[in-house]
């Protein structure tokens, strides 16, 4: 899979982008501050109707615009396809696919798929659940699209029913019987979307183990992946691997309905929902124990880019590459790290490289060049030293 041409309109700082692009790497050049970044966030809204640097969509409309507009021609195998985004802040997003309307934004998900390595990677590893959980979800969705209707109406729910439990407290009767609804609603979906994190967990882990012993050396402690849940019997953040036995997504139904029955003194208590995949974590492990809180500033570096490497080689696995993005990395790597991420980045369709300077990029992946400055973005087709 790769881009072969994008067009930004009114994007971030972007009055407009016009890049003709093809495969192998591609590397933006310029100024802090320029516009790079917003580039391949744009390409990242593409796989996954949202940015990984801010919560909204406000941001990401040019100043004095209504809205934004992000097309691009993809390639996958025989096939182009041409991806049509506008992001209407405050109104509902309109998507195209080959000029024809969706009935829905979230029927473009996995037409794009990519996987972006950036210093914020570090909160993956450092930072707190959210960000995790974010990184499962949106990983689920791209492999399956179907499950961004479950984790979107889990939401819903969720939602709704904090909203009732907030009131239900002092009440008797109908609000009591609403809830038990709420609960129902609650329960089957978040077990069905317990039970695929889960699945996802277990096939990526190996992966991981690989990708961290190419990045911190074979002498180096492993690193494996758990799932912490809420749900008794979703385990306890133990490791996970290929092959583990998983309960399925009944069993998890059940599991969390019997679980969200004896918390519900406590809920209504705190007028909060307390069991669910909401609340759930994703476990690093390094060696015998958490990363978190143990792990040094280099460890955490290797598991956070260990952590990428092992999405792009699982998606690579499904059947096609993904589109790799790295922003601003290199320069913050040391040698062997740059080593272990250029290999990946040489092989890979494509690749999108942002850097402040040239020389900061591995020579073998200036490929394409983007020179990035003064509100234009301009493609120098000679790669190497030419550029």
């Amino acid at each position: 899979m790769y881009l072969r041409h994008l067009q930004l309109g009114d994007f971030r700082n972007w009055d407009r982008v016009d890049l003709a692009l093809g495969p192998g790497p591609v590397v933006l050049v310029g100024r802090n501050g320029e516009g790079k970044t917003n580039v391949v966030e744009a390409v990242g809204y593409l796989a996954t109707l949202g940015s990984h640097r801010v919560s909204t969509d406000v941001p990401l409309v040019r100043t004095g615009a209504e809205q934004a507009v992000v097309r691009a021609a993809v390639r996958r195998e025989d096939r182009e396809l041409l991806v049509e985004i506008e992001i209407n802040p405050g109104r509902a997003n309109r998507v195209r696919l080959n000029r024809s309307p969706l009935p829905r934004p979230r029927e473009l998900l996995g037409i794009v798929r990519t996987v972006l390595f950036a210093p914020e990677d570090l909160a993956l590893v450092r930072g707190d659940p959210t960000e995790r959980r974010r990184f499962l979800d949106e990983l689920l969705v791209s492999r399956t699209p179907r499950m961004a209707g479950v984790r979107a109406d889990y939401d819903r729910v969720l939602k709704q029913r904090n909203a009732l439990l907030k009131t239900a407290r002092m009440a008797r009767g109908k609000a009591m019987e609403t809830l038990d609804v709420w609960d129902g609603h609650l329960t089957d979906l978040g077990g069905r979307l317990l039970a695929a994190r889960l699945r996802l967990v277990a096939d990526l882990a190996p992966h991981l183990a690989a990708a961290y012993a190419s990045v911190a050396g074979e002498d180096a402690a492993p690193a494996a992946l758990g799932y912490a849940s809420t749900v008794a019997a979703a385990g306890d953040g133990a490791p996970l691997g290929a092959g583990a036995e998983l309960p399925g997504d009944q069993a998890l139904i059940e599991a969390m309905r019997t679980r969200v029955a004896e918390r519900r003194s406590d809920e209504l208590d705190r007028g909060v929902t307390l069991v669910g995949p909401h609340r759930d974590d994703l476990v690093i492990h390094l060696g015998s124990g958490p990363a978190k809180g143990f792990a040094s500033h280099g460890e955490s570096w290797s598991l956070a880019l260990g952590l990428k490497l092992a999405t792009f080689a699982l998606l690579r696995a499904d059947g096609e590459d993904p589109i790799l993005v790295l922003d601003d990395v290199f320069a913050t790597l040391d040698a062997g790290r740059r080593a272990a991420l250029a290999a990946v980045a040489r092989s890979a369709e494509q690749t999108l490289i942002t850097a402040a300077v040239l020389e900061d990029v591995p020579e073998e992946l200036r490929g394409v060049l983007v020179e990035v400055g003064d509100g234009r973005a301009v493609v120098v087709r000679e790669g190497g030293d030419d550029g």
